[in-house]
């Protein structure tokens, strides 16, 4: 049995900050993948901190999250969560582009493929039961690129080919970058 975390019925304020997540079942670990995770955005400042929060509650204590920068325009250093910090890092050849990986204290890891934020919700429930599925041997990549419609990364998707500048061109993309870097310098340190 999958778990899927999407309170749709959740106040519509609220909805912003659930995370839509599907995990295998407790303990099975066969499969390429241990779920997936369907942001909202591409902005890992506003996703990340719930998507940590729901796996601290469920999972044990996250501790580090690394992604593929080639999806993602700009990647913090660290986010806050509840009474901590997470800190993020990024792998360009050792990580698929369409994965994250989610460690905990306890020494636990979770890979979890990025469904696009702009896949529609059908495609969407598709990829996240076959990235949950312990029988699944494909990777990241390999279940978008055999997802079809708007499972497919690339113009559409909200997700960024790895050769395109950001909307706004580069300026913008340097321009959140230190928005974010100045955002997490005043964010406390937990020890």
């Amino acid at each position: 049995m999958t778990t899927t975390f999407d309170r749709a019925a959740a106040a519509p304020a609220a909805l912003e900050s659930v995370p839509r997540l599907s995990l295998t079942p407790g303990g099975v670990r066969p499969g390429r993948l241990d779920g997936a995770w369907w942001p909202r955005s591409r902005d890992l400042l506003l996703e990340l901190p719930s998507l940590a929060a729901e796996l601290d509650a469920r999972w044990g204590r996250v501790t580090r999250i690394t992604v593929n920068p080639a999806q993602w325009p700009v990647v913090p250093r660290r986010v806050p969560v509840t009474g901590h910090t997470v800190h993020v890092g990024w792998y360009t050849t050792e990580q698929d582009e369409h994965m994250i990986m989610v460690c905990s204290y306890a020494p636990r890891r979770l890979d979890l493929l990025v469904v696009p934020p702009g896949t529609d919700s059908a495609d969407a429930a598709r990829l996240m039961a076959e990235a949950a599925d312990p029988a699944n041997t494909r990777t990241a990549s390999e279940l978008l690129a055999a997802g079809g419609g708007g499972a497919r990364p690339g113009p559409g998707s909200g997700f960024l080919p790895s050769s395109v500048a950001p909307p706004g061109g580069a300026g913008a993309a340097d321009r959140r970058a230190d928005t974010a870097r100045s955002r997490a310098a005043s964010w406390p340190v937990s020890v």
